[in-house]
């Protein structure tokens, strides 16, 4: 998976958009005032971190040597992925997705409601 593939999988997603709070260098994926996903490189290494169940984030770090706490992140809530073909395409899609649920079920009613709505006029 390529950097631009993991950067449109993420902006797939309803209400996402791409911000850069950090600098130039991180390309931060928002829903509502959140994040869900960074995208950067590190040491020439494609690395994503996203949003994660506590207990599921151990697990996939336990699983997969590209799994690792959250670079400068939340270290419980927050899994850095190096991007390098040990992991298949359809787990980072599902990781993606997992911590986009997780972020947008943690936005106020009226954030969810905003987002919906905006998404439906697209559709």
């Amino acid at each position: 998976m390529n950097r631009q593939i993991l950067i449109n999988n993420c902006l797939s997603k309803t209400g996402a958009y791409e911000d850069y709070p950090f600098g130039p260098d991180v390309l931060v994926i928002k829903v509502g005032t959140k994040m869900f996903a960074l995208i950067s490189e590190r040491g020439g290494k494609l690395n994503i971190s996203l949003k994660c169940d506590p207990f599921l984030a151990e697990t996939l770090r336990k699983q997969y040597a590209a799994v690792t706490p959250g670079y400068h992140l939340n270290k419980k809530h927050w899994n850095t992925i190096v991007v390098n073909d040990s992991i298949p395409d359809e787990e980072i899609t599902w990781m993606i997705q997992h911590s986009y649920d997780l972020v947008f079920k943690s936005l106020s009613k009226a954030e969810k409601q905003l987002i919906c709505q905006a998404g439906a006029k697209t559709s």
